[in-house]
């Protein structure tokens, strides 16, 4: 296929690594991103080995091994009882997988810091609303209805509020559901915890507590941690109202060992209440436009695939756009590659939330007598531990990738360390 010309709408990790894996491959790309300056939104997050193996392929994956915390074990209990309520263990799968603890400063930087070196193009303080076909260019409008670039493709990765996906022919039904959650990024000093694991509490369905060792921003600076409360998303007003001092209160006394992090938090401003919503864009193509991460799909975090859908969708892309003959049947190469993936984690995402954030008392019930149980006995361990690392069916082969050699990087599982004086209770 010959050289294209391609826009890409939004600079976040999907848009700053279709940018990489584009030029390399002899595409002219621009970045238009709506901010004054290109910069991370949010707090930690994990990355997988399908988005590890997808940053292995742009030459990224050490990078970012120097920044986060290698995950082992996502474990949940209850906060009253303390029975154990989720258990997954990567290394119930045979090959060294792990999950990678992640600061979304720490990606962004890595990519962005990528994108500078390259010298590729950033547009800052464009607003997109529209795109429209001219002949055979896709014309991006912006806020004004002006033009802002013709190209041959757009790759929208503007996120799940992408007013180019609103507008588009295949545009998806939303679903806005109901439990968000308030976010902090927060030094761990004094923080008693286990710096490999994902550590939950849970009140049934209603409260969630999490604790995610996320590594750094940058070398050498301090490790920190995502601290993140569950909560409706309609009682987040309420809760503020009733102050820091009773919210605080509240989690120490489902989970004293968070004391260390509440103390740091002193104003409403230093949290960030998410919102999340369930929407699957199929297919994730319209004319010239290719629909890619958040923009094409989105859902409740709580299988931890967000950022790795998006990277594989970017591997994807790029695939068919090398392999494929023309751009059309790129395009249908791409939604093809990507349909069974996405359509199979965003239905598990879906039945997995309501058992842990929800007000559905028996789902709750159920996760912590019966399902804690089954996921306990083989060979439940291994397919938890597929659902959790995002390769329950191949997502290498359909976006041209090879999965990493976890061995042969130093990945095998380490001797996990603890906290001051001991680690947090499981």
């Amino acid at each position: 296929m010959r050289p294209l010309n391609i826009g890409i709408a939004g600079a976040g990790p999907a848009g700053l690594a279709a940018a990489l894996m584009l030029s390399r491959q002899g595409h002219r790309v621009e970045i238009l991103e709506r901010f004054a300056e290109a910069s991370p939104v949010g707090s930690g997050l994990m990355l997988q080995p399908t988005g590890l193996t997808v940053l292995n392929a742009l030459g990224l994956l050490q990078p970012m091994l120097a920044l986060g915390s290698r995950i082992h074990r996502l474990y949940g209990a209850d906060a009253k009882s303390g029975r154990t309520v989720l258990d997954v263990r990567y290394d119930a799968l045979a090959g060294g997988r792990f999950g990678l603890a992640v600061q979304r400063a720490a990606l962004f930087n890595t990519l962005h810091d990528a994108v500078v070196a390259a010298d590729l193009p950033v547009r800052t303080g464009v607003t997109l609303s529209d795109v429209r076909m001219a002949g055979d260019k896709a014309v991006l409008l912006d806020e004004g209805a002006r033009e802002a670039g013709a190209y041959d493709l757009v790759i929208d990765a503007s996120g799940a509020r992408s007013t180019l996906s609103a507008g588009s022919t295949v545009a998806p039904k939303v679903r806005e559901l109901t439990y968000g959650a308030f976010w902090a990024t927060l030094d761990s000093d004094g923080l008693v915890h286990d710096p490999h694991a994902l550590v939950q509490r849970y009140d049934q369905a209603k409260v969630m507590i999490g604790i995610l060792p996320a590594g750094r921003a940058r070398v050498g600076e301090k490790e920190r941690v995502a601290f993140f409360w569950s909560l409706r998303v309609t009682d987040a007003d309420a809760v503020r109202q009733a102050g820091l001092d009773r919210w605080k209160a509240r989690i120490r006394d489902y989970w004293p060992d968070c004391a260390p992090l509440l103390d740091q938090i002193t104003d409403w401003e230093q949290l960030t209440l998410a919102r999340y919503a369930h929407r699957t864009m199929r297919p994730p193509v319209s004319g010239r436009i290719a629909f890619v991460g958040d923009s094409a799909h989105s859902t409740s975090p709580q299988l931890g695939q967000g950022a790795n859908m998006a990277l594989l969708d970017v591997a994807a892309l790029s695939h068919a756009l090398e392999t494929a003959g023309d751009l059309d049947a790129a395009l249908a190469a791409h939604a093809a590659a990507r349909r069974n993936h996405v359509a199979l984690f965003q239905l598990l995402s879906l039945l997995f939330t309501p058992f842990y954030q929800s007000d559905a008392t028996a789902l709750a019930w159920l996760r912590d007598r019966l399902v804690a149980t089954v996921a306990r006995t083989p060979p439940m361990q291994a397919l938890l531990a597929s659902i959790v690392s995002g390769t329950l069916v191949d997502p290498f082969k359909p976006a041209g990738l090879a999965e990493c050699d976890w061995p042969a990087i130093g990945t095998r599982p380490q001797r996990l360390s603890v906290g001051p004086s001991k680690a947090v209770s499981a």
